[in-house]
């Protein structure tokens, strides 16, 4: 089984890795565009006006830049530390034990606009770039990554939970993944949630992470769930929608 989380905008500072090596990373097909795109942030945050223009940045958000031009040199950590936020403080990882952190590891992978996709115990530097970001040197991102990152997430093997926003998903097609709207039931009707949606599935994601009984078919995935008491419902072959009290 993979979980695909979606990333976050905000990441933690510093790092006790050593710089980023592309070759180290999960999915090595895509170190190419990988390595294209850092390159260009790079040269990018060597230009203020246009780098925060580019990365819809406030003068004040001047130190993300920063962040884009040390790419190369910066510390790292692994992803699933490296984002935060609310889906990853609902998710957990500080609190699991080192063999829980390593099962996580395995088990997840996160969606990023730099990186097509990583895993979990991936090592990465901070940065700044949004799936909807346009490079001046490069242009939007799906013509970008959707040739190099849908043949590797077709090619994935086993249960795959697809939890990214839409946004990420945009960038690349994932066929038969397992997708799980969040809703909430009024008179009978359910809507989307959209300001608990995050908490929500990252709640989803750690029990997924941790589970002893690792699913390997959506049945599977519904009992771990109920097991957690978490109200998931299948609406489709390969559609889910996990019902909350808000």
């Amino acid at each position: 089984m993979l979980v695909l989380l979606p990333p976050s905008e905000t990441k933690a500072a510093g790092g006790d890795g050593p710089p980023l090596d592309l070759e180290a990373l999960s999915f090595p097909e895509l170190n190419p565009v990988r390595r294209k795109l850092a390159d260009a942030l790079v040269e990018l945050a060597g230009d203020v006006p246009a780098g925060l223009s580019a990365l819809g940045l406030s003068p004040r958000q001047e130190d993300e830049l920063a962040r884009n031009g040390a790419l190369w040199s910066a510390p790292t950590l692994p992803a699933l530390e490296r984002y935060t936020g609310v889906l990853y403080d609902a998710l957990g990882i500080g609190g699991l034990t080192r063999a829980g952190r390593a099962k996580a590891g395995r088990r997840l992978a996160v969606a990023s606009a730099l990186f097509g996709v990583v895993g979990g115990a991936d090592r990465i530097p901070a940065y700044r770039l949004s799936g909807g970001s346009s490079l001046p040197a490069l242009g939007t991102l799906r013509p970008l990554w959707r040739p190099a990152l849908e043949p590797v997430l077709a090619g994935l093997d086993g249960l795959v939970v697809d939890l990214r926003s839409g946004v990420y998903a945009g960038l690349a097609a994932i066929p038969d993944a397992v997708t799980v709207r969040v809703v909430t039931e009024v008179a009978g009707r359910r809507t989307t949630v959209s300001h608990h949606n995050k908490a929500y599935k990252g709640k989803l994601a750690g029990v997924l992470a941790t589970t002893r009984a690792e699913p390997s078919t959506v049945e599977g995935l519904l009992r771990v769930a109920a097991k957690a008491g978490i109200e998931l419902e299948r609406t489709g072959d390969t559609e889910l929608e996990l019902l909350t009290s808000h």
